[in-house]
């Protein structure tokens, strides 16, 4: 599991889980007939188990001590952003970080939904299930991404799992399966290499199977994206599609010219010029953290365990330095604390590495030639870059949704729940 200090996990008789997840009870029984069969070598425990979330008060009072012992660095010498996070922004953030804010609130959130905990190839995946009350409900697995976490889906549950309360139809309902990827947050951290968004993928078909279901979409942005493509490509039994908010729809030409940094190619449309200047200012001026954590995670994280003010700054400086243009401040900071209080910056951050530097928006890194699956897209207005659907449909030979929503940004399940919810009613209504 995470940290010593960081989680009660409540283990329930297999009668009363049986009693609330029945696919639960069968899994457990069907696992004690094969390992009874097995050879006496001991298999891994598919049991799963209910979680929930408790931070005793010395974590949270040492969190604090060591804002307070912040060692600042001076002023920047610039009036603009251009040099970082300025420093008079850090100071204002970790002043209510260390006094006004309440990380209790959050963990009564989480603590409100049925939380539990599987282990797969030897890592314990924890994971969020809603089950909705409407019958025929449709299940997903969603998928967060850096620097986010469970805490970033945690808007879209209610619009998917209960729809009739916000505007949609019961025949639109899902069930929510939302884990938190592995060396992130409450899951376990791997101890040796390979779990790249393959081996992810693999796991959370795993699953979904030991849930019971036998028919699901997957849904991601960010580092979900590719870990809900490589679902695609791997195709397991019961998936029926896929719907991502940030696509790898760069053509290989093009990527090209972006690695190469040479000027745009001749030929290319308004909408894939602007994609064009969108990626190419990211590659060149924003993507110092990502070059960072996959060439160097562990040097990396030796700040960003070490000090919460250091591991502020390097998420806030992520999305502009300006993520509560878009959230609120505590949202921001509940995500923070998590990173923080699972001391899980530095086992996230190897994500990157084991990726080896690919990046998670060109087609050919991401091999969406090979998804034979259905694939939705939603555009988000405030991402990085606006994937054209020109792009989008040499991507993805299989594309059957493409939508640009009317506003969020890069985090759309955070920012813009409903819209995303809604976006997932309508790809995916069709394979129902």
């Amino acid at each position: 599991m995470t940290s010593k200090y960081l989680v009660s996990l409540l283990l329930a008789l297999p009668a009363t889980v049986a009693a609330a997840h029945p696919a639960h009870h069968d899994a457990a029984i069907g696992t004690a007939m094969h390992g009874a069969a097995a050879s006496a070598q001991p298999a891994e425990d598919r049991s799963i188990r209910p979680f929930r979330v408790h931070i005793p008060n010395e974590a949270l009072a040492e969190l604090r001590r060591r804002i307070r012992a912040t060692r600042w660095p001076d002023k920047e010498t610039v009036a603009d952003r251009s040099q970082g996070n300025q420093l008079a922004r850090m100071q204002e953030i970790a002043r209510y970080w260390g006094s006004g804010y309440d990380w209790r609130r959050v963990e009564a959130r989480l603590n409100a939904l049925p939380q539990f905990v599987t282990t797969i190839d030897g890592i314990d995946i924890h994971f969020i299930h809603v089950r909705s009350r409407h019958p025929r409900a449709l299940p997903v697995i969603v998928t967060h991404g850096w620097p986010g976490s469970v805490i970033e889906q945690l808007g879209i549950i209610g619009p998917l799992a209960d729809p009739t309360a916000y505007g949609g139809k019961a025949e639109d309902a899902f069930d929510v399966v939302i884990p938190s990827m592995p060396g992130y947050g409450f899951s376990g951290k791997p101890a040796s290499v390979g779990w790249d968004p393959d081996h992810i993928a693999r796991a959370w078909a795993e699953l979904m199977k030991r849930l019971g279901y036998t028919r699901y979409v997957a849904q991601g942005g960010d580092w979900g994206s590719p870990v809900s493509e490589a679902m695609a490509r791997q195709a397991p039994p019961g998936l029926l599609g896929i719907h991502i908010n940030l696509p790898a729809t760069v053509p290989p030409d093009v990527a090209a010219v972006l690695s190469s940094g040479g000027p745009a190619p001749a030929g290319l449309t308004d909408q894939e010029r602007a994609a064009f200047d969108g990626i190419d200012a990211l590659l060149k001026k924003k993507r110092a953290y990502a070059a960072m954590m996959g060439t160097r995670p562990q040097t990396i994280g030796y700040a960003l365990a070490d000090s919460p003010i250091g591991l502020a700054a390097f998420i806030y400086d992520y999305n502009d330095g300006e993520p509560e243009r878009l959230l609120a401040r505590d949202d921001v900071l509940d995500d923070i604390s998590l990173y923080w209080l699972t001391n899980s910056a530095t086992s996230a951050a190897r994500l990157y590495w084991e990726n080896a530097g690919r990046s998670i928006v060109f087609a050919a890194a991401q091999k969406t030639d090979q998804i034979a699956l259905p694939v939705a897209i939603t555009v988000f207005p405030d991402e990085y870059y606006h994937a054209p659907e020109s792009w989008a449909r040499r991507a993805y030979p299989t594309l059957s949704y493409f939508h640009m929503a009317e506003k969020g940004g890069h985090f759309a399940a955070w920012e813009q729940p409903e819209i995303l919810a809604r976006e997932l009613r309508d790809a995916f209504r069709p394979l129902r």
